[in-house]
């Protein structure tokens, strides 16, 4: 591994290809301290005009071209139908990490589209991760999340986000083969989709890197005692101020789905760190591109208005039990296909981070 060259990978469809340039316009704005960054991008159908665009950016920024992936397809490969908990399908391209990527490539740094990188990616892409297979961060969701993917209450669940990646190791472990038996074992039906599959298989052999290395807007929604009644995580939990320096000093900001929130591309948005996503649209050939309109069904912009009209308190419990309770009950219901009650289908709502 070379410390002054990354090599990064993101998977996208051609709806987020912006998202992925406002991205990589801020991985190249914060990293110019790294001889060179190599850019791989799944790719699941994203338009000619939109890859101009993405190569666009490389060009200013003098940086080699990204290489371009086809995506397989999860459903296409195991000839099932795979469920969506959450995103797209394009998602799953990222299972196949090590069969689509060079050979000679030993490490690799997974990113979500819809994460801004405000720091040099240096540190970072030089982490020791004591012989894991990844690094990730370590997520907060209750022991009920994990029964769902056959992992024990105390085991790591992370955020499939940001992954630090040993290459030689995933291939030696036959890690894509473990992920695609677990996706068929399951009938296609995974919580978290393709993150379920990831942590299932993963969870012992994750090195839980620092949270600024993945700031969530979960840290940002709720302040550190909310959240852990919220999320109802087991103990061994980042301590308040590693997420507090995620929250002031983020190296990585990641836009993730909140009920308490929208994103920076859609009409509203609140974050923290807004104008910051909208600096780096502003460097991107989608600058004059409008952000998008909330797209939210009505039935659950009704529920989480009534939430946020609560008391704080009440709204937290409320909300908790069916984040930490009612979500993996009602994914175990629907992984062995039984029909949910309408009443429960309202508890179970999802005022969730995805």
């Amino acid at each position: 591994m070379n410390p002054n060259i990354a090599h990064i990978v993101y998977a996208s469809d051609d709806r987020f290809a912006e998202i992925l340039g406002v991205s990589l316009v801020s991985l190249y704005e914060n990293s110019s301290d790294m001889e060179e960054i190599i850019i791989y991008i799944l790719d699941s159908g994203i338009k000619v005009k939109n890859k101009a665009w993405i190569e666009a950016i490389s060009r200013r920024y003098e940086r080699t071209m990204p290489t371009w992936i086809k995506a397989q397809d999860i459903s296409k490969v195991l000839s099932m139908e795979v469920a969506l908990d959450r995103g797209s399908l394009s998602q799953y391209a990222r299972l196949f990490i090590s069969s689509n990527l060079p050979l000679e490539l030993d490490r690799v740094l997974y990113l979500d589209c819809d994460i801004v990188i405000n720091k040099s990616i240096r540190e970072l892409w030089n982490l020791d991760f004591k012989g894991k297979i990844i690094g990730a961060l370590m997520d907060a969701f209750s022991p009920q999340y994990r029964a769902n993917i056959n992992l024990k209450p105390n085991d790591i669940m992370f955020n499939s986000g940001v992954m630090l990646i040993d290459l030689k190791c995933w291939r030696e472990q036959e890690v894509e083969g473990r992920l695609l038996k677990f996706i068929r074992d399951k009938h296609g039906k995974i919580q978290q989709g393709d993150q379920g599959a990831l942590n299932a298989v993963l969870s012992h052999d994750t090195y839980c890197f620092e949270p600024r290395y993945n700031s969530l807007t979960i840290y940002y929604d709720f302040n550190y005692d909310e959240m852990m009644a919220y999320r109802k995580p087991p103990q061994g939990f980042y301590r308040q101020q590693e997420i507090k320096r995620a929250i002031e000093d983020p190296s990585i900001i990641h836009f993730t789905t909140s009920f308490l929130s929208k994103r920076p591309w859609v009409i509203g948005c609140q974050h923290r760190y807004v104008e910051l996503w909208l600096k780096y649209k502003a460097l991107s050939p989608w600058k004059s591109s409008p952000l998008w309109q909330d797209t939210t069904g009505k039935g659950k912009l009704w529920a989480i208005e009534i939430l946020k009209k609560m008391p704080r308190r009440f709204m937290l419990r409320l909300a908790g039990i069916a984040q930490a309770y009612g979500r993996p009950w009602r994914n175990r219901l629907r992984a062995n296909a039984k029909k949910l009650w309408p009443w429960s289908r309202f508890a179970c709502n999802r005022f969730t981070n995805s």
